[in-house]
């Protein structure tokens, strides 16, 4: 199995993230912060996600893409583009709503040479069972297809989260 790796550049005003391997929840918490982190620190007026180093990616990385998406348009009012050469990526971006969310550039872009690994965040259970939740939750508000896939593992999620 190919290990997963999100690598960053910011070149303005450019934010650039590109993901290679089999990108799973492991590497959620480092995504999340980095998403809050550039989009409250930085006015881009550009967002590029590189999936064409990609093999995979799970539930939980797509809802925090979604998650980028929706913040960067909430926030700086812009659509961020996600490159994907591959077609099995592109075909679950489609099935997933995400021409909807991003724009969908399907031919290679020329990346900076000036990427950096995105830093290591501790990764409790806690911490990962909150990103798993609300990454889906956001796939859920996509589509109605999306709404009924994930719709039993938020339930389960949720009944799993102590409440306060």
């Amino acid at each position: 199995m190919n290990t997963g790796k999100i690598q960053y550049a910011i070149q303005m005003p450019t934010f650039i993230l590109k993901f290679s391997g089999d990108v799973r929840l492991t590497l959620c918490n480092e995504l999340s912060t980095a998403i809050h982190k550039a989009l409250n620190t930085q006015p881009f007026t550009s967002i590029l996600v590189d999936l064409t180093e990609a093999i995979s990616l799970d539930s939980t990385t797509l809802g925090l893409l979604a998650k980028l998406s929706i913040l960067s348009q909430q926030q700086l009012g812009i659509f961020p583009t996600i490159v994907s050469t591959n077609p099995d990526i592109s075909h679950l971006l489609d099935s997933m709503g995400f021409n909807q969310v991003f724009n969908l550039v399907h031919t290679q872009q020329p990346c900076p040479e000036c990427l950096n690994d995105l830093p290591a965040q501790p990764l409790s259970e806690a911490t990962v069972k909150a990103r798993v939740l609300e990454a889906h939750q956001i796939l859920m508000g996509l589509n109605e297809e999306n709404r009924q896939s994930f719709h039993s593992l938020v339930e389960y999620l949720q009944d799993q989260t102590p409440h306060n």
